[in-house]
């Protein structure tokens, strides 16, 4: 039987859709002609499909807002509007809210760091969110080879790293995570190894 107690989302969940589809309107994926709202809809996806609630869902919309799309003030907004524990997750997915952006290898050191403690609404967005980075990743290099790396302010050397690493602080603190989510970053990772070492 299916559960027919109250939906899953609600008008919340829409709110969300169309406040993020605004907020990244203007941005793209990174070398590429796909809105950015794509990445946003597969994050949330990945989210609800390991268990994730609503509040997870909308984070998953909005992980990368603070980010990119205004520091505090759209911390602010988001708050006001969805309440504290959405932004406690966006806040938990955010590697910096400043501009300019730290230094990246120091800003990613620390989000491996803080990935490895992070409450589970946290991780089951972040690894969402790297996945379907990772998949991205893994196709353009299947399309583009070494060119790819040329997005990426890590290089290849250093964005091979943050993937590994990331997997490795994902195992760490497996906890609530889902075995078959956390298994696909590591076979996505580990062909994009494969393949990257592979073409040298």
């Amino acid at each position: 039987m299916f559960d027919e107690e109250k939906p899953k989302l609600t008008e919340r969940f829409e709110e969300a859709l169309v406040y993020a589809t605004r907020l990244h309107s203007k941005q793209k994926r990174k070398g590429t002609d796909i809105p950015y709202v794509a990445h946003l809809l597969t994050v949330a996806a990945l989210v609800l499909e390991q268990g994730g609630d609503e509040d997870q869902a909308i984070a998953a919309l909005l992980h990368d807002a603070i980010e990119d799309q205004g520091g505090l003030p759209t911390q602010e907004e988001i708050q006001k509007r969805f309440g504290e524990k959405v932004t406690a997750i966006v806040v938990g997915c955010t590697d910096a809210d400043t501009f300019p952006k730290p230094p990246w290898r120091e800003r990613k050191e620390r989000y491996i760091a803080h990935i490895r403690t992070a409450p589970i609404e946290v991780r089951r967005v972040s690894i969402a969110d790297k996945l379907h980075n990772a998949r991205s990743v893994l196709l353009d290099f299947r399309r583009l080879g070494d060119e790819v790396w040329r997005r990426f302010r890590g290089g290849k050397e250093g964005t091979l790293w943050y993937y590994r690493s990331l997997v490795e602080a994902f195992r760490e603190n497996n906890s609530g995570l889902s075995t078959s989510i956390l298994e696909e970053l590591d076979r996505v990772v580990s062909e994009l190894e494969r393949l990257s070492y592979e073409s040298l």
